[in-house]
């Protein structure tokens, strides 16, 4: 059973694309880790099926945080990934659950009050765009309004910076995440310090050392 203050929910770093390959990808994923990314979360829209359990492999491999398959629950189960992230366009996470051992996560997207119910079986939910500043962008009460409401772990996505993370903590956040904040930065280990460190304070920092 996961908690709301569960330390892996904190940071989550989501993968943007293979520009510099998997080893190039790889360097940026042990980087945001360093940094203070408590997970990651494998999502790369173009990729196949072989091509995502290679990269799969190559992260459970190398990161001591866990690390989540976007949508794919084969991909997740064939490189031994800590869990799996739901969409609308996925498996429904009560078909799912049946399937996995129970320290298998389990998380799922809730972009309107309607997701609510798809996500109830889930460990955690990502809730968002929160600032991405498109037309379903919900922003800080949106989010607020819906944490409370699916009463679990919620993650807050869309647009996030240091900035911005510590009125998503006061909001009911138990973490954030983020692609391009650490993936596209040009240093990901300091991006993430500098998101640990805004979501968290010194506390995050001072564990973790």
């Amino acid at each position: 059973m996961i908690h709301v203050h569960d330390a892996r929910l904190r940071l989550c770093a989501i993968t943007d694309d293979l520009r510099d390959g998997i080893d190039g990808l790889l360097t940026r994923a042990l980087a945001a880790q360093q940094g203070g990314a408590t997970m990651v979360q494998l999502r790369l829209k173009h990729a196949d099926a072989q091509t995502l359990v290679e990269v799969g492999r190559a992260l459970v491999g190398a990161l001591s945080v866990p690390v989540i398959v976007s949508e794919r629950l084969d991909v997740a189960l064939a490189c031994g990934a800590a869990g799996v992230h739901l969409t609308a366009r996925s498996m429904t996470v009560q078909a799912i659950r049946p399937l996995v051992s129970a320290d298998f996560l389990i998380g799922g997207s809730v972009n309107v009050a309607a997701d609510l119910l798809s996500a109830a079986s889930a460990d955690y939910v990502t809730i968002g765009p929160v600032f991405d500043g498109t037309s379903e962008t919900m922003g800080l009460d949106g989010f607020a309004k819906l944490a409370t409401a699916c009463d679990k772990p919620a993650i807050a996505i869309g647009g996030i910076f240091p900035a911005s993370a510590p009125a998503l903590r006061s909001a009911g956040a138990s973490g954030i995440a983020v692609i391009r904040s650490i993936f596209a930065a040009d240093d990901p280990r300091a991006a993430a310090v500098a998101l640990s460190d805004a979501f968290m304070g010194n506390a995050a920092r001072s564990e973790s050392e």
